[in-house]
């Protein structure tokens, strides 16, 4: 496993290069705010929405998808997952031509199979592990968030200079970036949406159940666990300290609640097996053909659980909690 940082990278791969941002959210304005920042001349590709009206307010050259793909060398595909095979299919993929670069943030429609690029082009990942926010603002703290970089179309011999190239010009090899695989990737990041946080997601909403029925204030309850903030500090702590060296910080009575409680749930036999399920339909593709199929009936599991958490009483809990402190969280 190889970790690369600024002295390993060069931004010479990408100059003269046109570099289009292929959809301008939360990770596309970051990047292309960042790359521009690094002296990388930067065009924007997005529908006339309010995306392409922030891009032109922050000084982008805005054009059609299909335009940005014929101008631009590296085509950074920014757009969520879900959309990226049709958006490929129907604009992308029969404009292509010999040389260019297509860039992605996850290795989701590349390791699936989803989308098959030509072999005339290099195929590259520059997966940040930070939301877009947090891109930019580490960016412009002369900081860095690290990143993922992969190779899985080498045409031109030069596709993991070009990661680099644009690892340095979003800040990420300040932080420093790891070699990994698409499939490794995706494979990881599936695992945790689908087993890791779902876990710490319930395991929230059953004991904000638990303790109003036992008959303590809502918004106290969500104050508590998480309202603070106390709970991303600790997560910051983990990463900078480690996961048992950050319990230092807590006192010794915290420390042995914590520590006594996590050797005796009683449910702990039952995670590997839900783990291991969850490894193998993502592993096996099962996941991605399961979330294909509800994509083409019009998302009707996700619309309803959307709907569901979005009517649980912890909502209207947190709305009173915010009323109870000084700084806003929203």
């Amino acid at each position: 496993m190889k970790t690369y940082f600024d002295s390993d990278a060069s931004l010479d791969p990408l100059r003269n290069q046109t570099l289009a941002i292929i959809g301008y959210g939360n990770q596309g304005r970051a990047q292309a705010l960042n790359l521009r920042d690094s002296g990388l001349s930067v065009i924007v590709g997005n529908l006339q929405d309010e995306s392409a009206k922030q891009a032109e307010k922050d000084g982008f050259p805005v054009h059609s998808i299909p335009e940005a793909v014929e101008r631009g060398d590296v085509l950074a595909l920014l757009i969520p997952d879900e959309v990226q095979r049709k958006v490929y299919d129907d604009v992308i993929a029969k404009r292509l031509r010999p040389g260019q670069t297509l860039d992605f943030a996850t290795g989701y429609n590349i390791h699936f199979g989803i989308i098959a690029p030509p072999k005339n082009i290099d195929v590259i990942m520059v997966a940040p592990r930070m939301m877009g926010a947090m891109v930019r603002s580490s960016f412009e703290r002369g900081e860095g968030s690290p990143a993922f970089i992969a190779v899985a179309q080498d045409a031109t011999g030069k596709a993991l200079e070009k990661a680099l190239a644009w690892s340095l010009g979003i800040g990420a090899t300040r932080a420093g970036v790891v070699e990994t695989t698409f499939a490794e990737e995706v494979e990881l990041d599936l695992f945790q949406e689908q087993a890791f946080w779902p876990i710490i997601l319930r395991n929230i909403v059953d004991t904000f159940e638990f303790l109003v029925e036992k008959g303590y204030p809502p918004e106290i309850v969500a104050l508590e666990m998480y309202g603070t903030g106390e709970a991303a500090e600790i997560f910051g702590e983990m990463a900078r300290a480690g996961l048992f060296k950050q319990m230092k910080l807590h006192s010794p009575t915290s420390r042995y609640g914590t520590l006594s409680g996590a050797q005796n749930l009683p449910f702990r036999d039952q995670l590997r097996p839900f783990m291991s399920q969850v490894l193998d339909q993502v592993r096996d593709g099962r996941f991605a053909q399961k979330w294909q199929k509800e994509q083409q009936a019009g998302y009707p599991v996700f619309k309803r659980l959307v709907a569901e958490a979005e009517a649980h009483p912890i909502n209207e809990a947190e709305v009173r909690m915010r009323k109870l402190l000084k700084f806003k969280t929203e």
